[in-house]
């Protein structure tokens, strides 16, 4: 693949310290080479493009570090093309990917599968989760590249179900990679499910997989993270009694992400809209949506990530309880978080921060998450000063839904770089642009 030299002039570029400077940036074979005003294009430099960014502000590229990308045998849903489409125009530049596919990703074999696929189809950088099944601890110890473990304590069935504690404790006792858990507690939902059965109202969603199902099952992980001193993360989270829990008792060795729609949607949107409203973990109440706020500002919470998870309008169309979880997000997330920084509500580097430094930090990703000499040249430029609607028909994604949809939002991708390339551009995809397989150094 040829490396394209860029160069970005009159950016309002986002620096590592959280300063911005108006300046250029240098990008040579596919790295950061230079930050600065001014910089002068390199004599040298041959199949050499300039960006005019007057207007714009350049940050690192986002790093999506929880998606469902539902290939291989899924596809109706979404595939690694379109999923990666819908990435580049949403400004993200790397995702990491988890296991629930079919097959389902739990030994080498599906890792490589994903990975093979991954390289011919993807415009961005790529990573999967190897899955836990509760006897796969062998797959689970020696797999490579991962990001790390994923476990489904709750909302999920068949083999990537692990609910038991004993089961949960083998898992958390051997090795130490990062276990990432989806933290609700399959008993509590089993039990509710049966007291509210016969009942239509999507919005009962919320009532089944509960506050208490989600406490339950993070408490038990923490538990077990301690016990084995285990790195633990904490994916999706959703309530505000987590939030508290961690503000209290949150070791070093652990880590907790948060979505923008358990930020910026309640319970409330049932009744806007419906079976799109449904996922899991469920929207909560608008306290929990204030506190999740509060911890994330803190450093409680200490990223962000979309949990991806789209299914086709003609499923999400069926009556609840029949309708699956889940909403799509990567297009949407930069621009719904840096509109919250518009408002005032946190600002823009602090969006950065969330949606790509601490990301990578997290996941030991090396080069990545700042605009710096040597850095991976993952960059987006966005545009602050115009505000444009979610609207269906502009959507990447397959499942061609959101359910921000109508929503007026700024900070929208003006242009995507991946690796050096330029994968979107003013509304248009270059799909000749291919992403790397991502790292994950242990060492770092």
């Amino acid at each position: 693949m040829s490396s394209t030299n860029l160069l970005i002039r009159h950016a309002q570029i986002l620096l590592p310290n959280g300063d911005f400077l108006s300046g250029d940036v240098l990008i040579r074979d596919r790295q950061i080479a230079q930050v600065a005003p001014g910089i002068r294009p390199p004599e040298d430099a041959t199949d050499f493009t300039e960006i005019d960014a007057s207007g714009l502000t350049l940050l690192p590229g986002v790093i999506d570090p929880q998606v469902h990308f539902r290939e291989p045998g899924l596809e109706h849903k979404e595939d690694l093309f379109t999923a990666s489409c819908a990435c580049a125009r949403g400004g993200v530049t790397s995702f990491l990917e988890m296991p629930n596919t079919r097959p389902l990703t739990t030994n080498q074999q599906a890792l490589d599968d994903k990975l093979q696929r991954a390289k011919q189809k993807c415009l961005v950088n790529y990573g999967f989760f190897i899955g836990a099944t509760g006897d796969n601890t062998p797959d689970l110890l020696a797999v490579n590249p991962t990001p790390g473990i994923k476990i489904f304590m709750g909302s999920m069935h068949g083999q990537l179900l692990v609910d038991k504690e004993a089961a949960l404790e083998k898992i958390f006792a051997q090795g130490d990679r990062l276990i990432a858990v989806h933290a609700e507690d399959q008993a509590r939902i089993n039990q509710r499910r049966q007291e509210f059965a016969g009942i239509k109202d999507p919005a009962i969603h919320s009532q089944i997989q509960d506050v208490t199902a989600a406490l339950n099952a993070t408490q038990l992980a923490l538990k077990l993270s301690k016990k084995y001193q285990r790195r633990l993360h904490i994916l999706h989270m959703s309530t505000g009694d987590e939030a508290e829990l961690l503000r209290q008792d949150k070791p070093s060795w652990v880590t907790a992400e948060v979505t923008p729609q358990h930020l910026l949607l309640n319970t409330d949107a049932y009744a806007q809209i419906g079976t799109l409203a449904q996922m899991n973990p469920p929207l909560r109440s608008p306290h929990d949506n204030e506190v999740l706020w509060q911890a994330l500002l803190d450093g409680v919470i200490d990223f962000i990530a979309t949990d991806h998870a789209p299914h086709t309008l003609e499923e999400k169309a069926q009556e609840y309880p029949n309708t699956p979880s889940g909403m799509p997000g990567v297009e949407t997330s930069l621009a719904l978080m840096l509109t919250q920084a518009m408002q005032g509500r946190c600002t823009v580097a602090q969006v950065s921060h969330w949606m790509s430094t601490a990301v990578a930090k997290a996941y030991r990703i090396p080069n990545k998450g700042a605009i710096a000499a040597g850095y991976d040249a993952d960059l987006v430029l966005v545009d602050l000063n115009t505000y444009h609607p979610v609207l269906r028909e502009e959507l990447q994604t397959k499942c061609r839904w959101s359910p921000f949809e109508g929503w007026e939002l700024t900070g929208w991708a003006v242009t995507t770089i991946v690796g050096g390339q330029i994968a979107y551009n003013k509304g248009k995809l270059d799909t000749n642009v291919k992403g790397e397989a991502l790292r994950f150094d242990a060492r770092q």
